[in-house]
């Protein structure tokens, strides 16, 4: 694919391009790779000022460019073509789908499937080896089915939704259009509900549902369980990290993010586009305004306001974190010199 054949395919998010003012320099591209890798066959690209300094060292022979002129100059003068625009890692990653297609299989049910009789299934369905799929399950058009995934009794499978190969479906949920679910996750399983008794930990039954709505993704070997009554639900284009946790009765509202070994207890609530770092977790019944960010290992005891970010253990906002921290690496310093102040006012104690 040549360098102008990129540029048609991404214009809607192209500002402009060295096309207009270098029309002779339009590369043959076979790949996209970062930009310290890329040899001269490859895309790639710079997403600001801070990684500027690798125009003058890639090899690549075509670049996404923030819409900065002296980039562009710099990269013109390099014979590198590029294309300018304000969202530089959007467009790179449209140009990662124009040269990369997921492994897709053909639908078709393979031999050693075990399917109840009662299951509906809808068409162009791909069902793997040695998957299970329960009574009266529903599993809609394009759905692809991986080798011993299990889909629990009552489990709804909206159209195109991927299953990755041994995850494992709980009854009754229910997971929307277009979502994708990767290998070892847990959906709809039992929450972690026990009264504590003189006899022991009586359990709760589980009888509640998990509902992830269209476009969630769920990574490898996380857990979304399902409450005691009621519902635990995922909101649309909610993405979640491997080894994430998400307990009885959560929800989280549209467009969440939910990074690796974040965890949430038991009626959490998110709101849109909230940002949980890594390790992070959130206690019982909390809850997260709008566009608020938990940082990295921070854990949250009470509610945090929309569009705040708060970090620590406890969180408190970020801020305060930050002078907080610059007191505590001066502490050793601070003691001593309390010490010696003491000492000069009451010279006369031991």
């Amino acid at each position: 694919m040549n360098f102008s054949q990129i540029v048609a395919k991404l214009s809607d998010l192209i500002n402009s391009s060295s096309l207009i003012t270098k029309p002779d320099i339009n590369p043959e591209v076979i790949g996209v790779e970062d930009i310290n890798e890329a040899n001269n066959n490859h895309l790639s690209y710079v997403e600001g000022l801070k990684f500027a300094s690798f125009i003058a060292t890639t090899n690549a022979c075509a670049l996404i460019l923030p819409v900065d002129e002296k980039l562009q100059a710099e990269a013109s003068a390099r014979g590198i073509a590029w294309i300018s625009t304000r969202e530089p890692r959007l467009v790179f990653a449209k140009a990662i789908a124009l040269f990369y297609k997921p492994y897709q299989p053909k639908p078709g049910i393979h031999k050693s499937a075990v399917i109840d009789p009662t299951a509906k299934i809808g068409r162009d369905v791909y069902i793997g080896a040695h998957a299970v799929i329960e009574a009266f399950v529903e599993i809609g058009d394009g759905v692809c089915i991986y080798p011993n995934v299990v889909v629990y009794p009552e489990a709804k499978i909206g159209s195109n939704t991927i299953l990755h190969a041994n995850c494992t479906i709980h009854e009754r949920t229910i997971i929307g259009n277009d979502c994708v679910i990767y290998s070892g996750a847990v959906i709809g399983a039992e929450g972690f509900g026990y009264v504590p008794t003189a006899e022991g930990w009586y359990k709760v039954e589980q009888s509640g549902i998990t509902i992830l709505e269209n476009n969630v993704v769920v990574g490898c070997n996380s857990a979304i369980d399902r409450p005691s009554v009621g519902k635990t639900k995922i909101g649309r284009h909610t993405i979640i990290d491997n080894l994430v946790q998400i307990g009885h009765g959560c929800q989280t509202d549209f467009g969440c993010a939910l990074a690796g070994q974040s965890g949430m207890a038991g009626g959490v609530k998110l709101g849109k586009r909230v940002i949980l770092a890594g390790q992070s977790g959130i206690a019982n019944q909390a809850v997260i305004g709008d566009g608020a960010t938990l940082s990295a290992k921070a854990g949250a005891y009470g509610d945090i306001p929309a569009g705040e970010i708060y970090s620590g253990y406890p969180a408190i906002p970020h801020k305060a974190y930050l002078k907080s921290a610059g007191i505590f690496g001066r502490l050793p310093q601070m003691y001593q010199n309390i010490k010696e102040l003491k000492k000069k006012l009451n010279p006369n104690d031991k």
